[in-house]
């Protein structure tokens, strides 16, 4: 059985979460919440969330002994690009583009 959680719309791009979350795969929840504690990349902070929303989901279902737990997978998908416009010299526009991505964790027991 597994506790998964998903954090949608982020307002970071999926390449620079990415960077983070490989950081985190495959370890148990304690190791990797200190590990994005002392992260200093904004995604660090987002994934916390998702992760203690995990968690939170895992204690809820009661079958699962915290102590035990590891991030079986994470998964960074990109979201919708936010499509801005920035006025330049001589009448011109340059577009700017604001990412956003999806974040899925999905944790299990040890065996």
């Amino acid at each position: 059985m597994e506790a998964r959680a998903v954090g949608k719309y982020v307002r970071v791009s999926a390449q620079k979460t990415r960077l983070v979350a490989d950081m985190v795969r495959g370890k148990k929840v304690d190791e990797a919440l200190i590990l994005l504690r002392f992260t200093p990349k904004k995604s660090g902070r987002l994934i916390t969330k998702v992760l203690r929303s995990a968690m939170a989901n895992a204690e809820n279902a009661k079958s699962f002994d915290l102590e035990k737990l590891f991030i079986k997978t994470i998964k960074i998908d990109q979201g919708p690009r936010l499509k801005r416009f920035r006025p330049r010299a001589m009448g011109r526009a340059t577009r700017i583009i604001k990412p956003s991505s999806h974040i899925t964790v999905v944790l299990d027991e040890k065996k």
